[in-house]
């Protein structure tokens, strides 16, 4: 952790209380200083910036003149270890003289495995004050959490092999689409070493990763059951009104998104309007490109290492289309800033397998282009949920 120098904690103690500063003027009331000791290493913002406890200072950051000895810098010492936070957080206590003022400064490093609890409770820095985390607040810290560590679909599948890739067809298949050409044809490496160089393989070279099984194997719904489509159109506007078309969508992450695609293009109605009785126009209730970008977008982002072996479901009905997959926002993307300019990729991996194999033109992009596509066909907006387990959006037909 980075050490603030004299003339950075004399910015910070001049600014007052805010999301990285907290004034305490003794080390006496020891519980408020764990919770916030808990609320900056969880970092809710995403600083990435050490938080900072000045012991010794008036609310309004002036002098308490307080004795910083030697027992009272034990006792907030004392903090990191003493098994009320958990995990344990990375911090410093020293005596420093800040603007003149004697104070302990107690500097918090941001923890790579959030959420951080205090006596079994997840706290939060909110601008200059704390409060106990919420349910939205710990799911965001838990997927951070995920993040510092491999994401799932890099990670080895420890009981494959290689035999369960489909190697002619990532020989001929997939290394073209993924691979320069004129890089391909002067590399004479054998097919593993290629495959490692993608992360297809794990450092041994014989074991296939997550996402290599989901875009090369043999039967990737063996290793992840959920790793299919569910597509169903629905004769009426409920969904328990007869049933007119049943698929489930199953093999290499190609082949799914193919058949996918099809099925989407093959489900668009076209109607033919009369403009004046000179001319005809031809508009369907849906934009087969909007619809594209939000079911592939749908298998993109769905978790496949949670648990649950539920598909992404595509449920057509006589009035809309909803779009789910299992999974909910990850990082820094909240409901506000979801399809606008926020991205947090969830399977790396299969994002970039995904974008060479031509089903997604740029990261980020898909959900500005459908909203511009439903925009343009005179649909509504799309219409998204979110919750921990899952996101769906809804797309309504044109008027």
């Amino acid at each position: 952790m980075a050490r603030y120098s004299d003339s950075e904690l004399a910015a910070l103690l001049r600014g007052g209380e805010s999301q990285l500063v907290e004034f305490k003027r003794t080390a006496a009331d020891g519980a408020a200083i764990r919770r916030n000791v808990c609320a900056f290493a969880n970092d809710l913002p995403g600083t990435g910036k050490a938080g900072v406890v000045f012991v010794g200072v008036k609310n309004d950051g002036r002098c308490e003149n307080a004795a910083i000895d030697e027992p009272f810098l034990r006792q907030l010492s004392e903090i990191r270890s003493d098994g009320a936070i958990m995990p344990q957080p990375s911090l410093t206590v020293e005596k420093r003289a800040v603007d003149g003022c004697e104070v302990a400064v107690v500097q918090v490093a941001p923890s790579a495995y959030p959420p951080v609890r205090c006596d079994g409770r997840v706290w939060v820095r909110v601008g200059p004050t704390i409060r106990q985390a919420n349910a939205d607040d710990e799911r965001r810290l838990s997927e951070r959490r995920r993040a510092a560590d491999l994401p799932f679909d890099t990670r080895p599948a420890a009981a494959a092999t290689t035999h369960d890739l489909d190697l002619n067809y990532a020989h001929y298949g997939y290394l073209p689409r993924v691979i320069a050409p004129e890089v391909l044809e002067h590399d004479r490496r054998p097919l593993a070493e290629r495959l490692l160089s993608l992360r297809m393989l794990d450092s041994d070279g014989d074991r296939p990763t997550w996402g290599a099984l989901l875009a090369l194997g043999r039967d990737p719904q063996r290793w992840l059951p959920g790793a299919y489509v569910q597509f169903l159109r629905v004769d009426g506007k409920d969904i328990t009104d007869p049933i007119r078309t049943q698929k489930a969508l199953h093999g290499r992450l190609e082949d799914v998104l193919r058949r996918l695609t099809d099925l989407l293009e093959l489900s668009v109605s076209v109607r033919t309007e009369v403009a004046g009785c000179v001319r005809e126009q031809r508009r369907p209730d849906y934009p087969a490109a909007a619809l594209r970008q939000l079911a592939w977008n749908a298998a993109m982002h769905r978790a496949y290492d949670d648990g649950s072996n539920a598909p992404v479901r595509v449920y057509w009905f006589a009035d809309r289309v909803e779009i789910t997959n299992p999974g909910g926002l990850r990082g820094p993307v909240t409901a506000e800033n979801f399809g606008r300019g926020a991205t947090s990729y969830r399977n790396p991996l299969v994002a970039e397998a995904m974008r060479g194999l031509g089903f997604a033109q740029r990261f980020g992009l898909g959900v500005p282009l459908a909203r511009r596509a439903l925009a343009e066909n005179g649909n509504p907006p799309p219409e998204f949920a979110f919750s921990p387990a899952e996101t769906r959006v809804t797309v309504r037909a044109a008027a």
